[in-house]
């Protein structure tokens, strides 16, 4: 089972706002152009060696799969919040992760056409087992580490204002923390050098991220979970 895909017209749902240049933006921008660099590092002319191309069982496999699967939920909850609430920090920041994940899934899932691998498992996380990494036991719609529940994404879909931020970076924060544990394992197991790199990036973006939603929450009265 794999979360549902959601489509959205960016030019339709991007909020109206002033160019920012806040530290998520910056963050956002840096991703998307190293996106473009390390597909073409990857796919580029006189890549044609298929010698080194990862195995369907391979952490460079599993993690593309499974990471594709946690940014999909991290862009349907962006999108979620971005119609709960009008506060402009908390909208910025959610078109921000929906647009960077995104690009993110649709990086990975292309490198598992260019592998000619399947890009769904039922076996998650299998890829991290028995290499000094913890299990996870899929339940109520948490396939992964850091994934909201089908009960808190129902809860986000009908709060509304101060609380559906406050839900929102809690569980985005969580998300992050997750995302982050298998991003490491990654850039220690994977074999592909530009899928390592991918997976540091996710790293230290995702982290500086986590520290301006540990500020939001505070600016708030919360704290994360």
């Amino acid at each position: 089972m794999t979360a549902p895909d959601v489509t959205h017209s960016d030019s339709d749902d991007a909020p109206t706002r002033k160019p920012s240049f806040g530290p998520w933006a910056v963050a956002a921008a840096a991703v998307l152009v190293a996106l473009g660099l390390i597909l073409w590092s990857v796919a580029g002319p006189g890549d044609e060696d298929t010698s080194e191309v990862p195995t369907a069982a391979s952490a460079d496999a599993g993690f593309a799969r499974d990471m594709a699967v946690h940014h999909q939920q991290a862009v349907e909850m962006s999108y979620i919040v971005r119609d709960r609430t009008d506060d402009e920090d908390v909208r910025r920041l959610a078109y921000d992760v929906a647009q960077t994940q995104a690009n993110q899934r649709g990086m990975l899932l292309g490198w598992l056409d260019l592998w000619g691998l399947p890009k769904t498992s039922s076996d998650y996380m299998a890829w991290m087992k028995g290499d000094g990494h913890m299990g996870h036991e899929p339940k109520d719609g948490s396939l992964m580490p850091g994934m909201a529940t089908n009960i808190d994404l129902d809860q986000l879909g009908k709060a509304q204002g101060k609380d559906a931020e406050i839900l929102y970076l809690r569980l985005m924060t969580d998300h992050h923390m997750g995302g982050v544990t298998m991003a490491r394992a990654c850039a220690e197991q994977c074999e592909v050098p530009q899928e390592r790199q991918l997976a540091q990036g996710m790293v230290d973006a995702q982290q500086s991220e986590m520290d301006l939603m540990a500020d939001m929450l505070k600016e708030r009265g919360s704290a994360p979970r």
